[in-house]
């Protein structure tokens, strides 16, 4: 969750490794928003400063309280997890000697052990956080004697939990040294600095060239040289890499918000998905498959993992992957996975899904299916993730950075791949023919188009947001491939304006949900085609149902549907012929626009809703 970024370089006493650490830290800021610290340490030794708040509030102090030049620096931007947002438990925390500074992303399981230990020292932390604990521990295993490499390598070997650490020391600013263990940590590679960052955001802006670590491995970098080595301190070797996307895609590109600006993204976030996917014979290839066509024929039920809006991805992966491929598909939030003993063992596929690639739910998830004998398949966007890493293949959605919080362009290009995936398996296991899968292909083809015509209803969902700026409540109904997006759709407005909104299967309605309904209730209705009557009934009985009973109707319906528009206060229109199992991918659009604009109307800051972060590295 929290954001961190390290700098060293040959230049002796200079501004530069506290600029490159303050513009990693603007990068990173969506990582984690509750405090922000830097350290920067040279022939003067090391000076910290850190503020709680936003990053601005650590600009304002270093205008007021400039720190000195030196030659390397660390910096973080916190999102609580130990302690509150305060200026005492912001990062980088410093060793009881002075000698070294620490930021730190995770959580510590056995920090009241650390902690306990400290007072036989007469060591007393000043903050509630874990991170200052592994601080004090870190210059006492200094104290017998070794550089700080050595004392990570002791001290990492110690801990229990997910950390990244990086490491300052006073005496010697010519190196940072830093840990990791199910939490993100990447290099960056330049000519005389190096640097490094929770991910590759923090220094895209310097160089795209990066070099990934592995789990239980600790990197030393200096100017000229990185070193990587175990927590036992045996010579390790990390896999380099080239950032496919440069600086200009971290930054908000003319729009009011990251957010917008990813909504817009969308099209090109679907087209980037499905490039590249075809072989020269016309057959469907993944990114990197290191699970045998044997073994996926057969798989005789897949699970999908993932939490959020990830989660409803996956719901909508369970409807194309069972109609396409005929076999059985669940759905499971991943911090509940593996507490219930799961049926899995090795016809079972489980199907990972997460932006970040780093949801500690979702990797705990894995690591629990792996050990059952299951294989996994990730969809992710972030290349050298540490899901990435631990499964037996990847189907990366390749949507670029997403920095808002709140997740939208990425939900459709993660659906985009579970297409893909459910084509995959279909032409593998001879459930489709070749023609079918080419015609499905087309119509993929055609939704970056399709969505964009949907964005030009931007103007029209806007206003209806600024109309109803004082609800409280708002009801969302799906059915089919609409449920989840109803799901999502909620999700949005809770996640971003802070009101009461529940989405529900739209059949569920007069079991319960019904009894909500009051003149004046916001309620919106996902329209599954006319083209299927059955369905398309169905929904529409629903509809009147709620108008019925006073509520305000707003439907998000096919182009044309004359019953739907009969029956709604508000129409939005989605293009006509999109495939059933398709239409998330443009149904989900208004539903994104609208909580971006309620959020604004009602004075919230879009990209970084209060409580949340980007990316959660925590169980």
């Amino acid at each position: 969750m929290c954001g961190i970024v390290g700098y060293v370089g040959s230049a002796v006493a200079s501004n530069r490794p506290l600029d490159v650490v303050l513009e990693g830290l603007a990068r990173l800021e969506y990582r984690g928003y509750d405090s922000a610290g830097v350290a920067v340490a040279g022939p003067d030794g090391m000076k910290v400063a850190k503020k709680a708040g936003r990053l601005d509030n650590l600009r304002g102090e270093l205008a007021e309280h400039p720190l000195p030049a030196g030659e390397a620096a660390i910096g973080h931007t916190r999102w609580a997890t130990h302690g509150g947002p305060t200026d005492a438990n912001a990062h980088p925390h410093v060793s009881y000697d002075g000698r070294v500074a620490v930021v730190h992303n995770g959580i510590i399981e056995n920090f009241q052990q650390l902690r306990a230990e400290l007072a036989d020292h007469g060591v007393t932390p000043v903050s509630q956080t874990d991170t200052e604990v592994a601080a004090h521990q870190l210059a006492l295993e200094m104290s017998h004697g070794g550089t700080l490499l050595e004392a990570m390598c002791r001290l990492a070997s110690r801990l229990e939990g997910s950390f990244t650490f990086v490491a300052l020391d006073r005496d010697d600013p010519h190196a940072i040294v830093a840990a990791r263990r199910n939490s993100p940590l990447v290099v960056g590679l330049g000519e005389g600095e190096n640097y490094l960052g929770s991910d590759v955001a923090a220094f895209v802006g310097q160089t795209r060239h990066a070099m990934e670590l592995g789990q239980d491995q600790i990197v030393q970098v200096t100017p000229d040289s990185v070193r990587v080595v175990d927590f036992k301190g045996n010579e390790q070797t990390g896999r380099r890499f080239e950032v496919d996307w440069d600086v200009n895609a971290a930054v908000k590109g003319g729009y009011d918000t990251f957010m917008d600006k990813e909504i817009h993204e969308a099209p090109t976030a679907v087209a980037e998905t499905l490039r590249g996917r075809t072989t020269p014979d016309g057959g469907l290839q993944l990114d990197e498959m290191r699970i045998s066509e044997a073994v996926l024929r057969s798989v005789d039920k897949i699970i999908v993992v993932a939490c959020g809006t990830a989660a409803y991805a996956g719901h909508v992966a369970k409807y194309a992957i069972e109609h396409w491929c005929r076999i059985p598909v669940e759905v499971e939030l991943a911090h509940e996975f593996r507490y219930r003993d799961p049926v899995v063992n090795e016809k079972t596929l489980v199907v990972a899904i997460s932006q970040s690639g780093e949801t500690m739910d979702t990797l705990m998830a894995i690591r629990h299916a792996r050990e059952q004998g299951s294989k996994v398949l990730a969809i992710v966007n972030t290349h050298g993730s540490t899901i990435a890493r631990e499964s037996d293949a990847v189907l990366y959605t390749h949507a670029g950075p997403e920095v808002a919080v709140a997740s939208t362009k990425a939900f459709i290009a993660q659906i985009t791949a579970c297409y893909l995936l459910g084509l995959y398996l279909a032409e593998l296991r001879g459930n489709k023919y070749v023609d079918e899968i080419a015609t499905y292909l087309d119509e993929l083809g055609k939704m970056p188009d399709r969505i964009e015509e949907v964005l030009g209803l931007e103007s029209d969902v806007r206003e209806l947001a600024r109309s109803m700026s004082d609800v409280t409540s708002v009801l969302f109904l799906g059915r089919h491939v609409g449920y989840p997006v109803a799901l999502e759709g909620a999700l949005k407005l809770k996640e971003l304006a802070y009101i009461h909104a529940e989405g529900f299967a739209a059949g569920e309605l007069k079991h319960g949900p019904i009894a909500l309904i009051e003149p004046g209730l916001p309620v919106f209705v996902i329209v599954p085609t006319p083209r299927r009557p059955l369905l398309h009934s169905k929904v529409i009985s629903n509809l009147q149902e709620v108008r019925a009973r006073g509520a305000r109707t707003i439907a998000i319906a096919e182009e044309g549907d004359s019953e739907a528009a009969s029956y709604a206060d508000t129409i939005f229109w989605v293009p006509r012929t999109t495939p059933t199992l398709m239409m998330p991918l443009v149904t989900v659009v208004p539903l994104q626009i609208f909580a971006s604009e309620l959020a604004r109307v009602k004075g919230y800051d879009v990209d970084k809703p209060r409580n949340l972060a980007k990316s959660v590295t925590v169980e």
